[in-house]
């Protein structure tokens, strides 16, 4: 039988059903008592009664009760309607099954989550399942309805997070609301509920639609506000100093980037990649910068102190501890700074008719190490440099994570092979060597790096340059080729990181010393001599 929304026909010769089902008892799918005589299943463990309510249906094909307590109901009448009826669908839709509703209630009857036994867990499991079952059909229907209501009509750019504030409001229950996040700010990744997979829910379905999706990433490509504010400041001074980038432009034209979160080895987090892309944002819009440039800076970190280091990757520390969001951290780095190095920065100044964009070329230079997020930065930039006492790594698959962008982006550097090694395996690439020529231009001698940089800074001047790379992206990175991908990657790393393998990886993160680094175990200690 199919399942039917607000405005679809049933196929001829099916059946209408509903997203729910039959009545059962059992929550748990382990036979589990009435503790209340009055019908209802204790699905807490305490004797309580079974806050889920009844005619419920088996979501999990165990023979486990539907948790949702949803009924049928006739979904075919309503026909497609103006971008407003899409309100009227979402709001008719939640009140005649109050799945949303059961979730809350079972989350606030349980214990929290690391306390809550197996039974408990598939219970508010099953409950969640159904309620993103309704939000993913109807998005699936009415995503571009949606969008279009959220920006009336695509007039009006919405960088995600305000896009997921607005169908927060407009649509109570479709994605978490502030109040809801705000709850959970602050508690362990171990600890939360993972409302953020229903953004990533909205957020593919909006990013995999052609009309909806392309003008939800050139919104991201936008300067942001807090670039915008500095812009004037940075062109009279030509730097910049902010927690975990320094910006300096210099006569000669180049734009340089110095990762300094010398405490931690350039590890990220969210206050890093607001830095960063505020950063790439005032190189692309001072019309002074020909060229940037991305380097680390030298350390303080006891293990690795008075060296270069470009970056640990992704503070696992912070993941740990619920402080690196999807929204804020995973998808604003892939949209917002590192799509800009490729595309550039979208403006809508006159005189630019022949492309709405502005991008510069862009060299790397890898002192130490490039782990995990600092290895998918070298991925979008047009030339890299590596010490000969440098590697590379994706160690992400090991952490559980999605590697970002960097599995559409990877293969087409190194092979097919290469790249399920890196990423699958967990294999480093030592600058010295013959693969790293895949990934790397020039490797030279440590005490050679500062000249050989700017050698490469030099070669990258010039207008024909410009053309060229913007061509070679194009036909290398597809706009709806990667628009297809973070697509999914905005809910499959969503569902990773709530993943129990995950949470257990980096709570071990969590406990290490203070003075061991907060990356990936990929970091290794420091050379001798």
């Amino acid at each position: 039988m199919t399942t039917v929304l607000p405005g679809q026909q049933p196929p001829d010769g099916h059946r209408t059903q509903a997203a729910t089902g039959t009545r059962a008892t059992d929550a748990t799918g382990t036979g589990a008592t009435d503790a209340t005589g009055t019908g209802a299943t204790d699905v807490t463990g305490t004797g309580a009664t079974d806050v889920t309510g009844t005619g419920a249906m088996d979501v999990t094909g165990t023979g486990a009760t539907d948790v949702t307590g949803t009924r049928a109901m006739d979904v075919t009448r309503a026909a497609p309607g103006a971008t407003a009826d899409v309100r009227a669908i979402w709001s008719g839709l939640t009140a005649s099954r109050d799945v949303l509703s059961r979730v809350h209630a079972l989350a606030a009857a349980l214990p929290e989550p690391p306390a809550r036994s197996a039974e408990q867990r598939a219970a508010i499991g099953a409950a969640k399942d159904a309620a993103r079952t309704l939000r993913a059909g109807f998005l699936d229907t009415y995503a571009d309805a949606v969008y279009d209501l959220l920006t009336a009509h695509r007039t009006t750019s919405l960088r995600i997070d305000a896009l997921l504030d607005a169908a927060a409001d407009a649509f109570p229950g479709l994605v978490p609301d502030a109040a809801l996040l705000a709850a959970e700010s602050g508690r362990p990744q171990a600890a939360k509920e993972g409302h953020e997979i229903d953004q990533g829910i909205f957020l593919r379905s909006v990013l995999r639609s052609p009309t909806a999706g392309p003008h939800l990433l050139d919104a991201m490509l936008r300067p942001t506000p807090r670039a915008l504010a500095l812009l004037d400041d940075f062109t009279r001074t030509g730097v910049v100093e902010m927690a975990a980038v320094r910006l300096e432009r210099r006569a000669d034209g180049v734009a340089r980037l110095t990762l300094c979160r010398d405490d931690c080895l350039n590890a990220e987090d969210v206050r890093q990649v607001d830095d960063m892309e505020t950063a790439v944002d005032l190189a692309l819009l001072d019309p002074a910068v020909r060229v940037g440039l991305l380097r680390g800076g030298v350390m303080s970190h006891p293990r690795h102190r008075g060296r270069r280091v470009f970056s640990a990757g992704i503070n696992l520390k912070s993941l740990s501890s619920g402080d690196i969001p999807l929204v804020g951290f995973l998808l604003r780095r892939e949209l917002g700074y590192l799509h800009k190095l490729v595309r550039g920065l979208r403006t809508d100044h006159p005189g630019t008719w022949h492309t709405p964009y502005v991008a510069k070329p862009w060299v790397a230079a890898v002192d130490g190490f490039a782990i995990g997020g600092g290895m998918q930065i070298l991925l979008v930039c047009d030339h890299v440099l590596a010490a000969s006492d440098a590697y590379l790594s994706l160690p992400a698959a090991k952490e559980g994570i999605i590697p970002g962008v960097a599995n559409h982006r990877l293969g087409r550097y190194v092979g097919p092979r290469t790249a399920r090694q890196i990423v699958l395996g967990g294999r480093r690439i030592r600058a010295a060597e013959p693969d790293a020529r895949l990934l790397v231009d020039e490797v030279v001698e440590p005490d050679a790096m500062d000249t050989a940089v700017e050698r490469s800074l030099a070669r990258l001047d010039g207008a024909a340059v410009l053309a060229n790379r913007r061509m070679l992206n194009l036909a290398e990175e597809p706009p709806d080729a990667f628009r297809a991908y973070v697509a999914e990657f905005a809910l499959q790393q969503a569902l990773r990181i709530y993943g129990q393998d995950v949470i257990a990886k980096v709570g071990r993160f969590g406990a290490t010393p203070p003075d061991a680094p907060p990356g990936p175990a990929d970091v290794p200690a420091p050379p001798r001599g």
